[in-house]
Order: structure tokens, then C-alpha cells, then sequence
């Protein structure tokens, strides 16, 4: 199964170690748009073919399928010539820029026939499968609400992002939004179903900033803060707060309540732990045997992804959509609800979301 990718930074982290590990996998050719961080990669993972233009690259190879891990703004003109050319996709998160470009994707993916995922790579960790397991169980009883945070000081000194850093820019798609908020929306949609309103906002409360190694100062038009609630359909409330210009970095922290039961997850150390109402909390961890896999990256990003292409892979073989993971549906219904948040934002008002989709 032939392989190219467009994007070689997160490629380098977790794609190109995790294919490694995807039986029948070669991946054929790498673009980026610098030329020279595609030649590192290609160099470094015996990759025959480096291209600083993605077109080119799409132009002179057949492949079976393209993971593209490339700014926002280019996820679907990316991902529709993929399909067009004939391949499978994996594109990586925030879908697109809107719902608009999210459903040309999806809806071309679909006309076309082909496997399509986001790579919400935290669907295939073990300690979150887990929780899924527990909540369509009843284990924790009628989902009453949930909480989580994510607190960092990445962002918090002005000169820690580069002018054109397109993280910052929110004409390029950055933002904590979009880097962290669609991971949040995936877990809570696939734990907890649908989403029926959103109400929140996504700021910057850092927007003045210095380039480190020009001192040439820049704007940031990306949020730095974004928190929201959702109103799930079942009529669960689920807060997010993610933050990366506090002073200190707390981490990430999930709860679960429920009528019989609740959850707490912690990113930190990656316990999770279970207790049943009127009792205490009991460490029901999870270990990923993929982590003892070679040539991975550490963290649960990076080993996440191998199940996540292993999934892709065997999909694409067996000529069957996913079974597990999010697909382009599910990318479709989260960048709604991230595009409502934005319109929050203006409003402040809650916005009601239209009915999902089916899913694939």
C-alpha cells in the first residue's frame, strides 16, 4: 500500500515511525514547503522522492492514500485533489476553516468512495476507549456533566512564537480553537453523542508579539483562551477551558459525572480513575502495548497514531469505511460546533446546531 504525505514536521513525529509499524505500508514520496525539511525527513526514513510542491508530488505518483499535517487553511484544497488523484485521506485537525469546506470534503469523499479519517488519534488510546466502554456500559449511570481543562504557558511570553508562526494567525486556521478544542469536541462527541448548542468564545489576550530572534514586533490574531459549553442531545453540559498564556502549565484534566458513577483522567501522568457513587476512587489505567513499539516518539499523541493508520490501512484493504476513529462526518459535526463557538464569540449568545449527519 502506497503511501505519500504532505507536511513533514508531524510526520516526522508520528506518521512516518507509526507506518513503520502498519504491515504492507511504503511511503513513497514526502512534500513540504520547504524543500529541505521534506529532504530531512525522506533522508532520515529512506523515502525516495521529496518535493517542496504538494501538486507535483500528487502529479508524479500513484498512491493509495495521503496524510496531510499541514496548516488549516490548506486542509481542503489538500484534501480534494487527494481525492481527485485518486487516493484514501487522513487529514489532520482542525478539518478546514469552516463547515462549508468540511462538507466538500466529506461530500467528495463519499462521491468518490473513499476511506476518509481525521486524525483525533486519541480515539484508538486506551485509557479514553476505556471511558467509551464504561459510559455505553451504564457503568457511570445518566451523564450529568463534564469538565475539562487545559492550562499551558507556551504561549504566555510574548517573544515564544516566531512572526508567521501560523499557529498564531488566524488566517491560517491557528489558534487554540482549532489545536486543542477540536480534540476536546471529538472525545465528547464520541463519548457522549451529538451536540445540540454551543455557547463560549475563543480569544487573544496576547495578541502584542516579539520575534525572538529579530526582536521585530508582530500582531497575533489567533485565540490564546478559548472556553465553551456544549449541550449535548442526550441534555449532558460538557465545560472546556484551554488556555497556553498562564504562567505555569497545570496540564490537561477530563471529569466525568454521572448518576452512578464518575471519571478523572489526567494527561500528566495518564491515570485514570473510576469510582462508583458513595465510594472512592480506584486507578482503572489502561497500558498501550503500542508504546513499547520501536522508533516511537514518546507520548500518547505519537502512539496513538499507529493504531489510528493501522485502522486506515485495514479499511482501505478490506474496501470497507472505518470502524473506528473519526471520519470525515464526525469532522463535519466538530467543525460546526467550532464555528459556533467563533460566532458565540460575536453574539454572546448560545448557538443551536443542526442535526448531525449519518455517520460513516
Amino acid at each position: 500500500m502506497k503511501f505519500a504525505i504532505i507536511g513533514a514536521s508531524f510526520a516526522r513525529a508520528a506518521y512516518l515511525p507509526a507506518l513503520r509499524h502498519v504491515p504492507g505500508a511504503e511511503t513513497v514520496a514526502i512534500a513540504s514547503g520547504r524543500l529541505e525539511s521534506a529532504r530531512s525527513a525522506a533522508d532520515a526514513f529512506g523515502i525516495a522522492h521529496a518535493y517542496a510542491d504538494w501538486r507535483e508530488m500528487l502529479d508524479r505518483h500513484k498512491v493509495d492514500a495521503v496524510l496531510i499535517a499541514t496548516p488549516t487553511d490548506t486542509h481542503a484544497e489538500m484534501t480534494l485533489a487527494a481525492l481527485d488523484a485518486g487516493a484514501h485521506v487522513v487529514c489532520e485537525k482542525p478539518t478546514a476553516m469552516h463547515a462549508g469546506e468540511a462538507k466538500a470534503m466529506l461530500d467528495k469523499a463519499e462521491a468518490l468512495g473513499r476511506v476518509h479519517m481525521i486524525d483525533h488519534e486519541l480515539r484508538f488510546n486506551p485509557n479514553r476507549m476505556h471511558v467509551a466502554r464504561l459510559i455505553a456500559e451504564g457503568e457511570l449511570g445518566e451523564i450529568r456533566h463534564a469538565h475539562v481543562a487545559n492550562i499551558g504557558a507556551s504561549w504566555a511570553n510574548p517573544a515564544s512564537r516566531p512572526k508567521g508562526d501560523w499557529w498564531s494567525l488566524a488566517e491560517h486556521g491557528g489558534g487554540r480553537l482549532g489545536a486543542n478544542g477540536s480534540h476536546q469536541v471529538d472525545m465528547l462527541r464520541w463519548w457522549f453523542g451529538p451536540v445540540a448548542s454551543v455557547v463560549g468564545e475563543a480569544l487573544t489576550m496576547l495578541p502584542d508579539r516579539i520575534d525572538k530572534a529579530t526582536g521585530e514586533a508582530w500582531t497575533a490574531t489567533a485565540d490564546d483562551v478559548s472556553y465553551f459549553t456544549l449541550r449535548m442531545g442526550s441534555g449532558a453540559l460538557a465545560q472546556v477551558f484551554m488556555s497556553g498564556v498562564a504562567a505555569n502549565n497545570i496540564g490537561n484534566l477530563t471529569q466525568v459525572f454521572g448518576s452512578k458513577g464518575s471519571i478523572t483522567l489526567s494527561n500528566e501522568d495518564e491515570k485514570l480513575y473510576f469510582a462508583k457513587a458513595g465510594q472512592g476512587f480506584e486507578e482503572v489505567t489502561q497500558p498501550d502495548p503500542n508504546a513499547a513499539l520501536e522508533g516511537l516518539n514518546k507520548g500518547i499523541w505519537n502512539v496513538s497514531v499507529v493504531a489510528a493508520l493501522r485502522e486506515f490501512a485495514t479499511a482501505i484493504s478490506e474496501g470497507r469505511s472505518l470502524r473506528q476513529g473519526a471520519s470525515f462526518f464526525d469532522g463535519l459535526a466538530n467543525q460546526r460546533v467550532l464555528d459556533a463557538v467563533r460566532q458565540s464569540t460575536e453574539t454572546r449568545a448560545w448557538v443551536d446546531l443542526p442535526a448531525e449527519e449519518r455517520r460513516a
